[in-house]
């Protein structure tokens, strides 16, 4: 016997992964986005600028990449005895957080500037990811070339917003109107 596990034995292990680090990746992405949110007075007071899309596309995008981000690491974690399995997920887990990051400092603490810096950390090492992916699992790999691609265009995005915003936008102090009496 030269093998380790079924065809059918490695798709149930997938699958029960995927049950599981999909709707995780979902979950944690969505617990992210309860720290900061586009609706505040901050951000509508922002200049938006020429390449930001309709609002309605952010949750959408993510939600759809945040489950083929589960699926890719499911593929991973489910490759029993794959060589570089262990460091994929660390790698991955580093990644991650780094992404999750981003919203309670871009829309939470209204700092743009660290936002960009995570953004940059993200894209790089989600390359990284993607490399030790392609060695486990190259589907893994391709799938989430879709999210290098949106997190690279929301690096854009955010530094596009310090140039039409300088002054890091009008809601710095808290306050928006000031009534004397």
């Amino acid at each position: 016997m030269n093998f380790l596990a079924s065809k059918a034995q490695l798709r149930a292990s997938f699958l029960r992964w995927a049950l599981f680090l999909v709707p995780l990746i979902v979950l944690l992405g969505f617990g992210s986005g309860q720290f900061g949110s586009a609706e505040t007075i901050w951000f509508q007071s922002l200049t938006k600028p020429v390449i930001f899309p309709p609002a309605m596309w952010f949750g959408i995008v993510w939600s759809l990449l945040f489950v083929s981000v589960g699926v890719a690491l499911a593929l991973v974690v489910s490759a029993w005895g794959a060589h570089g399995r262990e460091i994929a997920i660390v790698v991955f887990a580093l990644h991650f957080i780094g992404v999750l990051a981003w919203t309670p400092v871009f829309f939470g603490m209204q700092e743009m500037v660290i936002a960009l810096y995570i953004l940059v950390y993200a894209v790089i090492s989600l390359l990284a990811v993607i490399a030790v992916f392609w060695r486990v699992r190259r589907l893994a790999a391709v799938i989430l070339l879709p999210c290098l691609a949106w997190l690279i265009f929301a690096g854009v995005l955010n530094y596009q917003f310090i140039v039409e915003n300088p002054d890091g936008g009008s809601d710095r102090g808290g306050a928006i109107e000031r009534i004397e009496l």
